[in-house]
């Protein structure tokens, strides 16, 4: 048996919310990444464009910010694990990085093909 509370959303979401606070107070990748998506979100709305090209463009944006935070979970933990240098955790945070980089990537080429389809009508 798992030493879990029962599931609780008020809790949970607090949890979540918790968690956020921290990656913003700490984390400047993801304050960066956060500023880009309050940024973008109006672009989002206003832009003329499909409502599936709308929801690529947030999906996208999200990702970046989903990856972001997968990243500093995986760089916690492995920090909580060890702090010496050790080959296979610091592949596991080249791992998370790669998520990250993956993500802005199709983040940036979702973006580009939705402009340049709205450019050419």
């Amino acid at each position: 048996m798992r030493n879990q509370p029962k599931y609780n959303f008020f809790k949970n979401t607090s949890y979540a919310l918790n968690g956020m606070v921290d990656m913003i107070k700490t984390e400047s990748s993801f304050k960066i990444e956060l500023v880009i998506a309050l940024i973008l979100l109006p672009v989002i709305v206003y832009i003329d464009a499909s409502l599936i090209h709308k929801a690529l463009m947030f999906i996208t944006l999200m990702g970046m910010l989903i990856a972001e935070a997968i990243n500093s979970a995986i760089e916690r933990v492995v920090d909580l694990v060890t702090l010496e240098h050790n080959e296979m955790a610091g592949r596991a945070k080249d791992v998370g990085s790669s998520v990250v980089f993956l993500s802005i990537f199709v983040f940036v080429g979702t973006w580009g093909l939705v402009i340049i389809d709205l450019l050419c009508k």
